[in-house]
């Protein structure tokens, strides 16, 4: 029998056709399993511990999967629980779970797999040689490690099968790599080794390996020699292109998916359309090698300040760069006489929405655009700090003239105050791997009846 994996999509938060859920349901899978987010969207998530997605969101979805689950009789997954997975994010899943419980009149068994690493384990597997750089990464030792706010280890295969063998009805995992969920239970079963983790990457976003990305929902038979998957929606179809085109996401080398304990090597994998909605994939190979796990940590970087506000005169909409260099030079001579700040304290940064913010010296528009958003970005080493430069910019940004011999200039401020205090800037600190003699040794497991 093929072991039959339900994604509902690519990440909870992000949204899903129910009926295309009730679908897969029918079509009785072993496990349904979802990932619950990534680094996609920058340090802040991991650095604060928080969620990027909207508990009401959350909540909402995971209620479908909840229900989807006990319609099923099988296994709930989410792994790299509250967009981070540090602890702090997968007690923010399990409280959620709880209230559904009870509201649900649902009696559930719920396994939480813990990531997070104490900072002192990560200083003594560092003197122990037991961690190595990835690449790009910064340099670290004990005293960069104590200052990271959060640290996880991505969990694999080995630890995910630990909670599954709990026989725990819904799982909460902390960071795991994005394929760990879904390749966990056919590994368990015997199914394909290359297979399983082929077929992982290519469901890891749900149905974004389909002609109808944004519904969601597909399953995925593993098998002794290879997958097959099929997309839930009635208007989405998998294709060998949508399929094979997804072993590019996310990922440097379209063959090679380094994973804890080994690599997947794609390179001799065929696809093969069987119909117009289902793809078989055979000819994947697992590699396995030592036995590491990623390390993920963030610190923070300093304290930001913001403020925004509007060109629309074309007198300064098409000399928008020059009256930002002479606006920048002025004020930090301003910082440095009236905050007596140096230059390394503080940075003081402006962005042209509408020219060249996202791209900056790559962009090759040509024409001024009708105008322009000056956002300008204050970082300091404490709140209070980026707060006071802030407001001493403020008027200077909104009146400040491109030359002496014009009148005073007013600007647009979309709103007041102009200036917003952002809070902590985080960066990431950590892109190393630990080598683990003991897959678990790094993770913990707590398993809890709640519910009615």
């Amino acid at each position: 029998m093929p072991t039959r994996v339900l994604v509902p999509s690519g990440v909870l938060g992000l949204g899903f056709d129910r009926g295309a859920l009730a679908r897969g349901v029918a079509m009785r899978p072993d496990i349904i399993a979802i990932d619950g987010g990534s680094t996609d969207s920058g340090p802040f998530s991991l650095g604060a511990g928080q969620s990027k997605y909207a508990r009401a969101a959350t909540k909402s979805e995971w209620r479908d999967l909840m229900q989807a689950r006990a319609t099923a009789g099988v296994p709930l997954i989410i792994g790299t629980a509250g967009t981070c997975g540090a602890d702090a994010t997968v007690d923010w899943m399990y409280d959620i779970t709880c209230e559904l419980a009870a509201e649900l009149g649902q009696r559930v068994s719920v396994a939480r797999l813990y990531s997070s690493q104490p900072a002192d384990r990560v200083a003594k597997a560092l003197q122990d040689g037991q961690i190595s750089p990835l690449t790009p990464a910064p340099a670290i030792d004990a005293a960069a490690i104590a200052a990271m706010t959060n640290i996880v280890a991505l969990a694999g295969a080995e630890q995910v099968q630990a909670a599954l063998n709990t026989g725990a009805d819904i799982i909460i995992a902390g960071r795991t790599t994005d394929t760990a969920t879904i390749a966990a239970l056919p590994l368990m079963r015997g199914d394909h080794a290359g297979a399983a983790w082929h077929g992982a990457k290519i469901a890891e976003c749900g149905a974004l390996c389909s002609t109808n990305p944004t519904s969601g929902v597909i399953v995925v038979d593993f098998d002794a020699s290879g997958f097959t998957v099929e997309a839930m929606h009635e208007a989405a179809l998998c294709t060998p292109h949508s399929v094979s085109a997804h072993m590019l996401y996310e990922n440097t080398d379209p063959f090679i998916l380094y994973e804890p304990g080994g690599h997947l090597d794609v390179t001799d994998a065929r696809y093969r359309a069987l119909d117009a909605r289902r793809v078989r994939v055979e000819g994947s190979a697992w590699v396995p090698g030592r036995y590491t796990v990623k390390l993920e940590g963030a610190r923070v970087a300093g304290y930001q300040t913001t403020i925004i506000a509007v060109l629309r005169s074309h007198h300064y909409v098409s000399n928008a760069k020059a009256w930002v260099e002479k606006l920048t030079y002025y004020l930090n001579g301003a910082i440095a006489t009236r905050m007596g700040l140096a230059a390394e304290h503080y940075t003081l940064e402006f962005r042209l929405i509408g020219v060249d913010s996202a791209l900056g010296g790559q962009e090759n528009r040509s024409g001024d655009p009708v105008e322009v958003g000056v956002l300008g970005i204050v970082t300091a080493r404490t709140q209070e700090e980026a707060a006071e430069i802030g407001k001493l910019i403020n008027p200077f940004v909104l009146h400040y003239p491109l030359t002496e011999d014009e009148e005073l200039p007013t600007f647009a401020f979309p709103y007041s105050p102009a200036t917003t205090d952002r809070g902590a800037l985080y960066e990431f600190a950590l892109n190393h791997v630990m080598t683990l003699d003991d897959p678990m040794a790094a993770f913990r497991l707590v398993v809890t009846e709640v519910g009615a």
